[in-house]
């Protein structure tokens, strides 16, 4: 009985022994995963593995497209006509430059009109053919900063050197290459109004610049630079101008005014036109207060 009971008793603790060596293994196979895993009831227990992370999935980012809408043969044909009439107008900008540089102002300032004649080819273009993109918006503002910004300062400047002081020629046209910074970058950031322009705009400006060159005002240099002065601080001003669609629709015998003024003293019709225009801002901003 006694040898018995010793065989069983010995067959017992066999038998825990081999369940505590199991449990051991199967502990040491848990606390192995938990190191790979790196974490066990919301803990570390011992430093991540590199080389063991899985590597997380990294979506690539679409490259932006510089033509909204289906990229047909016709439409990227249309697309490029309108970028090349920004890019014409970036040319001819340049090419004033280099005129003015050799003192060919004149024909400088023919390119500086041709210029702004590019300049509302493209838009109306964009809009006619159906490819505006804010990328079109985007050329658009640099070339004007460059023709309008840079150019018709320059030309400006050449047409003023013998007649004034340089220093004072040359302050007046930086604040005009300054002034057309600060509204192109303020009209692309500004709500868009279809009925008038927050200051004159720089192609407007540039081409009274222009035309001033190239029929060659009988004014005093001092009143050309007051004047270019005032152009420059025109751009910045908050005072509404109307756009060319309202001008349009002026009746028809304000329009016989200029023409018949213009078969008389073209040079003073356009003095006083651009005069009648600048005043028509702070009229408008009159105006509205008044009505507010």
């Amino acid at each position: 009985m006694r040898r018995g009971g010793t065989i069983a008793r010995q067959a017992l603790m066999v038998r825990v022994g081999r369940r505590n060596a199991e449990s051991g293994r199967a502990a040491t196979a848990t606390r192995a995963e938990v190191i790979y895993t790196g974490a066990e009831h919301g803990r570390a227990l011992g430093p991540s593995v590199p080389h063991l992370a899985i590597p997380a999935v990294v979506e690539e980012a679409a490259p932006a497209s510089l033509l909204p809408g289906e990229h047909t043969a016709a439409r990227k044909v249309r697309f490029a006509i309108v970028n090349g009439c920004t890019i014409a107008s970036l040319a001819l900008g340049l090419t004033a430059i280099f005129l003015a540089m050799h003192g060919d102002v004149r024909l400088a300032a023919a390119c500086l009109v041709a210029c702004v004649a590019f300049d509302g080819l493209d838009g109306a273009l964009a809009r006619k053919l159906g490819v505006s993109s804010p990328f079109g918006a985007q050329m658009d503002s640099l070339a004007d900063m460059c023709s309008f910004g840079l150019a018709a300062p320059v030309v400006v400047y050449a047409s003023l050197a013998h007649s004034v002081p340089t220093p004072a020629a040359a302050v007046a046209c930086v604040l005009v290459a300054a002034c057309a910074a600060i509204r192109l970058a303020r009209f692309n950031v500004s709500p868009k109004d279809g009925k008038f322009f927050c200051g004159v705009p720089t192609t407007m400006v540039a081409a009274v610049l222009a035309v001033s060159v190239l029929i060659g005002l009988p004014l005093p240099g001092l009143a050309l630079l007051g004047g270019v002065a005032l152009l420059a601080f025109a751009m910045v001003s908050s005072f509404p101008y109307a756009k060319l669609a309202r001008l349009v629709r002026l009746p028809a015998w304000l329009w016989l005014l200029p023409i018949v003024g213009a078969l008389v003293d073209a040079r003073l019709t356009f003095v006083m036109v651009v005069v009648t225009y600048l005043l028509s801002g702070p009229v408008l901003w009159m105006r509205e207060r008044r009505t507010a």
